[in-house]
């Protein structure tokens, strides 16, 4: 898979709709709601890389296996996949 880099919020929420996830740890049928349930309600920057085969972008897999999410500080980020346990991690700087 192409690294993919995305500033504008509209594009990144209609992007983060059409990525799931399953097989091994972090799951999810859209990572959009994890996204927001992660308090990032207006993500202005994605980094996507990698490739996953249990990741699917809009239906076909395989998808990018790591994601890097911000929104302003707050940053969620998803990581792992084929071989590895996916997971994911919050963090906010002050």
């Amino acid at each position: 898979m192409k690294p993919i880099e995305l500033n504008n919020p509209a594009e990144i929420e209609e992007f983060l709709g059409k990525i799931s996830f399953t097989g091994k740890g972090f799951t999810s049928e859209a990572l959009l709601l994890q996204v927001y349930e992660a308090g990032l309600d207006y993500p202005d920057f994605l980094k996507a890389e990698g490739e996953d085969p249990g990741a699917s972008y809009d239906g076909q897999s395989p998808a990018w296996a790591k994601y890097h999410i911000r929104q302003g500080k707050r940053v969620f980020m998803v990581y792992g996949g084929d071989k590895r346990e996916r997971r994911t991690h919050f963090s906010e700087t002050p």
